[in-house]
């Protein structure tokens, strides 16, 4: 009797034991499928590996910016020629594989898995839309392979921000470079009526961060603005302004380094950041207290609104409305 018993438990023992065992393995199975996809990278076209024959080829550069935002940087060989493609853009995550970008209210899509990243239009119809950032035909739809290795920086174009606008039919083409140890913002139009605008202009110790276009004085031109930021751990933002004279040619708009303007810079320490909200120009930053640290502002938040205006010498961006929470 005492036999039958053991013989009982043991088998009641290993069958627990089984179960137990199953449920790991399940387990186990339901975090593997859960692993996130890690599609940051790097990812090259097929004549990559054939680049020291002489092969032009396409390099997409992607890094993770916050909220669920990639950036994508695509770039091509420029040591024998001019570069054959080259775009920026910000994607926003639709799933764990699917990114999406909006250009000119038309949808890009970026598919990815383990070892590549797929670049389509959401509507067959825009397929247009990506021959425009490549010459010669090209277009920058297809696949490409991820690499585990950096991108080769003796032949890869070193254009660091680049990004074509268009508004009122006329169109903008902003760009920056580091060459040479310098950092420069490059700045051309296309569609005025007398005299195109192209200026590079200095900008070491600062990163192009966006570009936007709005007409915010409602006059029937665009006006252009492009967005800084300094290198460091201060983020001081900056603001390159353009203004169109009635579609004939462009000129500089004056904008006030709000650590010059007494009006808003108390409590100011950088880490400031722009964007054209309907027709003015928005501005919002961290407001520090005395002793916070540079990571740790206590203030609140400061938001400025500036309104376009017709200065003594040239165009100018004014305060127009501050407010605090």
């Amino acid at each position: 009797m005492k036999n039958i018993f053991y013989v009982i438990v043991l088998m009641l023992f290993f069958t627990i034991s089984c179960k137990d065992e199953t449920k790991k393995v399940k387990d186990v199975s339901s975090l593997e499928t859960k692993k996130e996809l890690n599609v940051i990278g790097n990812y090259v076209s097929e004549e990559y590996s054939k680049r020291s024959e002489g092969y032009d080829w396409i390099a997409i550069m992607v890094s993770e910016k916050e909220n669920n935002l990639l950036k994508i940087s695509i770039r091509s060989r420029a040591d024998k020629k001019r570069p054959t493609c080259t775009f920026d853009a910000v994607a926003k995550k639709i799933n764990d594989k699917t990114y999406q970008s909006q250009i000119n209210g038309k949808s890009i899509l970026f598919t990815f898995t383990d070892t590549q990243i797929n670049i389509t239009a959401e509507n067959k119809e825009d397929e247009g839309l990506l021959y425009f950032y490549c010459s010669g035909g090209a277009s920058i739809s297809g696949s490409y392979q991820k690499i585990n290795e950096p991108i080769d920086q003796n032949q890869i174009d070193q254009t660091k921000f680049n990004k074509v606008l268009n508004l009122q039919d006329v169109g903008f083409n902003v760009s920056t470079i580091k060459k040479e140890g310098k950092n420069t913002l490059t700045i051309f139009t296309f569609g005025l009526k007398e005299q195109e605008y192209n200026e590079t202009i200095n900008i070491e110790g600062e990163v192009v961060v966006n570009a936007e276009v709005e007409d915010l004085n409602s006059d029937g031109s665009p006006e252009l603005f492009v967005f800084t930021q300094s290198v460091g751990s201060g983020s001081y933002g900056n603001v390159y302004a353009f203004s169109v004279n009635n579609k004939k040619s462009m000129s500089e708009v004056y904008f006030q380094p709000t650590a010059e303007n007494s009006k808003i810079n108390k409590g100011y320490m950088g880490h400031d950041e722009f964007s054209l909200i309907e027709n003015s120009l928005g501005q919002r930053f961290p407001i520090y207290k005395e002793g916070d640290t540079n990571a740790a502002p206590t203030g609140g938040t400061r938001q400025i609104s500036y309104k376009l205006i017709e200065g003594e010498a040239m165009r100018k961006l004014e305060v127009d409305k501050v407010s605090e929470y």
